[in-house]
């Protein structure tokens, strides 16, 4: 037990909880403390009986059966696993701008939920983070299932088809996908490689209750801009800056798979 205390510990902060949440509260459901009903998104709930935790609950819950125990297991493989290397590669050390990251997705993925009625939500948002990890480490050879060997890049649409074989949908990917695009797009692409202006940055509230953090210590103040535009094309290199606050730098690779 001490060993899988240690394991768990070793996960970064905000992935620990997150990973911790998303194994209470299926467990809540499947236990019967709570009716599992009362965990899934219901638009007209949350509309007309301001059930407003459902988006928070439908998020952590997945229903663990012999059906969907496996598809359940794998997915939370997949948020221990690529959450952490974002939280501590491209993210490292700025628990502000990832958390940012979260609640912009989760944002987007329960705005797309009530429209299309969806009722978990846990995939998607799983997924949005994946995607944009991948988009950090595109060029990376990553290994998946029986020896096959790609880059990252197209992970998030190899695990979109894997996900529908094992579990008979992909609406769940597709949206995590979509929204992880859509984030990376405002935050990286459009204002660093095209050139626009920036649509999406931190807020200063969050760079309060969780400031940046160099060599382990705390540090309070605004982080460095990024790079000029020229510069940027100069260094070249697979990381962009986010929303006019921080020199990405060059380089994401974040361990072999």
């Amino acid at each position: 037990m001490s060993d899988i205390g240690d394991w768990f510990r070793s996960i970064p902060l905000i992935t620990r909880s997150w990973f911790a949440a998303s194994i209470a509260v299926p467990f809540i459901g499947k236990l019967g403390l709570v009716d599992f009903r009362h965990l899934m998104l219901v638009p007209e709930l949350v509309y007309n009986k301001f059930h407003l935790w459902r988006p928070v609950t439908a998020t952590l819950y997945f229903p663990i059966t012999p059906n969907t125990g496996f598809l359940y297991l794998v997915n939370l493989y997949f948020l221990y696993h690529y959450s952490s290397r974002l939280e501590t590669g491209a993210f490292d050390g700025r628990p502000a701008d990832y958390i940012f990251m979260l609640l912009f997705n989760w944002i987007c993925i329960v705005i797309t939920g009530l429209l299309m009625n969806m009722r978990l939500l846990m995939i998607p948002l799983i997924m949005s983070v994946l995607y944009v990890w991948a988009q950090f480490n595109k060029d990376m050879i990553v290994s998946f299932w029986f020896g096959t060997r790609f880059k990252a890049h197209y992970l998030p649409w190899v695990i979109l088809v894997f996900n529908f074989i094992i579990g008979g949908s992909f609406v769940n990917e597709l949206t995590g996908n979509l929204v992880g695009h859509l984030y990376f797009f405002l935050m990286f692409k459009y204002p660093m490689d095209l050139g626009g202006r920036s649509f999406l940055s931190t807020p200063e509230f969050l760079y309060r209750y969780f400031p940046n953090k160099r060599g382990g210590v705390s540090g309070f103040g605004v982080p460095p801009s990024r790079r000029p535009a020229a510069q940027e094309q100069a260094g070249g290199g697979g990381g962009g800056g986010g929303g006019g606050r921080h020199n990405w730098g060059q380089g994401f690779r974040l361990g072999g798979e």
